[in-house]
C-alpha cells in the first residue's frame, strides 16, 4: 500500500514543476539582459556627455536665446507629438488597407495601392512637405500629412508580407472547425503577422523621428527648430543639442519598438 502511495505523490509533483521551468526558459528567450540595459545605458551616457559639455559651454547671447524659456523642452515635446500623431495615423491607415489588400476581392487593387505607398516614400520629404504647406497653408497639417505619406509603406508591405507568409493549410484547418473568416483573420491570420506588423510599426516609428525634424520647415516646431536655429545663425552648440536630441528620440524609440516586438509576439511562436 505505501509504494502506490509515494507513485502518486511523485506524479502529482511533475506537473508543477515543468510548467514552471518552460516559463523560465520562454521568459529567458524573450527579454536578456542586453537587450535591457545597452541601449538605455548608451543613452545615459551621451546625454550626461552633452550636459557636462554644456556646462563647460561658453555660450553667447544668441545661443542663450535660442535655448532659454523652456524652448528646449517645448521642442522635444513637439517632436514626440508629431512623432506619436503620424504613427497612430499611419496604424489606422496602413494595417487595415494592407488586411483588404490581402482578401480575395481586393487584390486588383494592390498595384495602385503599392504604387501610392511607393511614390510617398520615394519623393524627397522635403519637396513634398513643400508641396502640402503651397496646398495647405503653413502649420502642423502639413507636416503630419508629409510624415504619414512617408512612412505608410513599411507598414502596409509588413501586413501584407506578414498575413501573405501564412501556411494555407493552417488556414484550410481553422475553416475546417467551422470559423468564420473573420475568426479566421482576427484568430490565426493576423496574430501569425503580428511579428512582420510590429517590424514595419518600428521602422515607421523611426521614420517619423526623422522626417519631424523637416517639420520646422512647414511651421510643425519640433527639434528641428534647434538645428534650423544652429546652422542659420552658426552656432554650434544650438546645432549639437537638437541634433543629439534627435538622435537619442531615435534610438530610445527604436529600444522600445524593439522591446514591444518580443512581448506582443503571440506566445505559440515562442515555443
Amino acid at each position: 500500500m505505501s509504494s502506490p502511495e509515494g507513485s502518486g505523490q511523485v506524479r502529482e509533483e511533475k506537473p508543477e514543476a515543468v510548467p514552471v521551468r518552460t516559463r523560465t526558459r520562454a521568459l529567458t528567450r524573450k527579454l536578456s539582459w542586453q537587450q535591457l540595459t545597452i541601449v538605455p545605458a548608451m543613452l545615459v551616457v551621451i546625454l550626461l556627455a552633452t550636459w557636462l559639455w554644456f556646462q563647460q559651454a561658453d555660450l553667447d547671447a544668441v545661443s542663450e536665446n535660442a535655448l532659454a524659456n523652456g524652448q528646449v523642452s517645448q521642442a522635444l515635446w513637439e517632436h514626440i507629438e508629431l512623432t506619436a500623431i503620424s504613427t497612430f495615423f499611419v496604424l489606422i491607415i496602413a494595417i487595415p488597407l494592407g488586411i483588404l489588400l490581402t482578401r480575395r476581392a481586393f487584390r486588383k487593387a494592390t498595384p495602385v495601392a503599392m504604387a501610392f505607398a511607393n511614390m510617398g516614400q520615394a519623393t524627397p520629404a522635403i519637396g513634398l512637405l513643400a508641396l502640402l504647406v503651397i496646398w495647405l497653408g503653413i502649420g502642423r497639417k502639413a507636416a503630419l500629412i508629409g510624415m504619414i505619406a512617408y512612412a505608410v509603406l513599411p507598414v502596409l508591405s509588413n501586413t501584407m508580407a506578414g498575413l501573405k507568409a501564412n501556411d494555407p493549410t493552417m488556414l484550410e484547418a481553422a475553416r475546417g472547425i467551422g470559423m468564420s473568416p473573420l475568426g479566421v483573420l482576427s484568430r490565426v491570420e493576423l496574430p501569425l503577422a503580428v511579428p512582420l506588423i510590429l517590424a514595419g510599426v518600428r521602422t515607421a516609428l523611426v521614420l517619423n523621428v526623422g522626417t519631424a525634424t523637416l517639420a520646422v520647415f512647414g511651421g510643425g516646431g519640433g527639434l528641428g527648430v534647434l538645428i534650423t536655429a544652429g546652422i542659420t545663425n552658426q552656432r554650434m552648440p544650438v546645432l549639437v543639442l537638437g541634433s543629439i536630441l534627435t538622435v537619442s528620440l531615435a534610438l530610445l524609440v527604436d529600444w522600445l519598438a524593439s522591446l514591444a516586438e518580443v512581448l506582443l509576439r503571440p506566445r505559440g511562436l515562442d515555443l
